[in-house]
């Protein structure tokens, strides 16, 4: 068996083994976020949604829906990588991958591909909880499917560095709760940027989630505040990036030996 062949059967089973491991546990990984997008879409989407009536020409309710999907997507691949990687290191099971033949490209892709998936499956079940609210189309489905891949692959390498950082569970739950969210909800999920005054619409340019939900929401309803091709681009340098950080940090070891 050459080197190629026995890396793409480490890959392979490393991979699989991290996607088994949030599938086999649908009460942890896909409970969470139908109960609190339910939440959010009865109380945002329909409560709110009749008084505020209309965003950039559509539906309250149908404009946050790209935003909610944002949300759920991101947030669960972030948490995917930064939990597997932190729970291997803590358990010393992440040692039986770094002394297997896989190389550090595999290791990182396998990680950085599961936790993807992981955010993909969360905001398709967004998508199909908004469709029980409200009429959901695809206006500009390779935007729509370009931009999904490129947010859960970028938030799955950010997990992974979490996950080499993080010196207890308490360094994840901050990362997520107090970095993550605010930035998503700052980064247009509920508002327009047109509905702010124009000093907080430039600092909110400054918000990596206005691309992302802008870029999403285009997918969806063709319609955003931004340019669809340049933040696709500058997310795609991104996450090619964070990902080329995350086989340098294996490759130092760093966080993964003493």
């Amino acid at each position: 068996m050459s080197l190629t062949s026995l890396d793409v059967t480490g890959f392979y089973a490393l991979l699989r083994r991290e996607v088994l491991r949030f599938v086999r546990r649908p009460r942890n990984t896909f409970v969470p976020p139908f109960i609190t997008n339910v939440l959010y879409f009865s109380v945002f989407g329909v409560i709110l949604g009749e008084r505020i009536n209309e965003i950039a020409g559509v539906p309250y309710i149908l404009f946050i829906l790209p935003g909610l999907i944002v949300l759920g997507a991101v947030s669960n691949a972030f948490e995917n990588a930064s939990f597997s990687i932190f729970h291997g290191r803590w358990n010393r099971y992440i040692e039986e991958a770094l002394t297997s033949p896989l190389s550090y490209t595999s290791m990182v892709g396998a990680y950085v591909l599961s936790s993807a998936t992981r955010g993909v499956l969360v905001g398709a079940l967004v998508a199909l909880i908004g469709a029980f609210f409200t009429s959901v189309g695809v206006a500009q489905p390779f935007y729509l499917v370009a931009f999904m891949l490129v947010i859960t692959l970028l938030f799955a390498g950010l997990g992974v560095v979490g996950g080499l950082w993080a010196d207890d569970f308490d360094d994840l739950t901050m990362m997520n709760q107090f970095i993550l969210r605010p930035l998503v909800f700052f980064g247009g999920v509920f508002y327009s940027l047109n509905e702010i005054p124009a000093t907080f619409q430039q600092a909110s340019l400054l918000n990596p989630m206005i691309y992302m939900v802008n870029g999403v929401r285009y997918g969806f309803l063709g319609v955003t505040e931004v340019d669809p091709n340049l933040s696709l681009g500058v997310l795609t340098a991104l996450t090619l990036g964070v990902v080329g950080l995350n086989v340098v940090l294996f490759r130092r070891g760093y966080g993964l030996t003493d």
